[in-house]
């Protein structure tokens, strides 16, 4: 699944379309068959302390405490209007209701060509699509509007879900690793994977993969 990015350009191949440097703020807002990605807003601080307040979801993401309060929910969308969490994160909304999922962002890495791609959905909606379809979207803007060579994603080695989505969306295996987690104050292992330019070009059409 494609968003709707760049309608305008639409005629070229994703590969002949300019790359251009972006700043935080000039994330746009991503279009997909049932979704809309948009910056977070203070509308979605009850909702987002309420999803994200799930140890089921916390201990499988690295950055979120647990447990997770309305407090810790304002200072994700402070931080996030500000650019301090990544380059561009995203709250993930229904396209039918506007109604508030979860989150999605990508972060620069110290290469200058590598980004790094996080997600998380509350666990009312899972088993349903919306990550992988979050995930295509994000990664279709992040190759046509960026010029890097690879897109990185991690995932704890006891995430079945979230493996699934990376493989879907043609992510390969690259190694495994330690990374802490705010919500255990431990180190987890996690593995590793990458999915690079030539192979998202191979594989646009997201339908064959979903």
């Amino acid at each position: 699944m494609q968003a709707e990015l760049l309608r305008d350009d639409q005629s070229r191949s994703p590969e002949e379309r300019p790359r251009p440097e972006r700043s935080r703020s000039d994330c746009p807002v991503l279009l997909s068959q049932r979704l809309v990605l948009r910056a977070p807003h203070e509308e979605d601080i009850d909702a987002l302390a309420h999803l994200a307040n799930n140890a089921n979801i916390a201990t499988m993401v690295s950055r979120m405490p647990h447990p997770y309060t309305a407090k810790d929910a304002a200072d994700f969308v402070r931080r996030a209007k500000v650019g301090e969490i990544g380059k561009c994160v995203y709250a993930i909304t229904r396209m039918e209701n506007g109604e508030f999922m979860g989150c999605c962002g990508l972060e620069p890495q110290e290469d200058g060509k590598t980004l790094e791609m996080g997600y998380w959905l509350g666990e009312r909606y899972w088993n349903n699509g919306y990550t992988t379809e979050a995930a295509h979207a994000l990664i279709d803007m992040a190759f046509r509007t960026r010029d890097i060579e690879q897109i990185d994603a991690r995932c704890r080695v006891t995430n079945i879900a979230s493996r699934r989505v990376i493989q879907k969306c043609g992510f390969q295996l690259q190694g495994s690793g330690m990374v802490g987690s705010l919500a255990l104050g431990g180190m987890v292992p996690v593995e590793w994977y990458r999915l690079d330019r030539k192979t998202w070009v191979s594989l646009r059409s997201w339908g064959d993969t979903r």
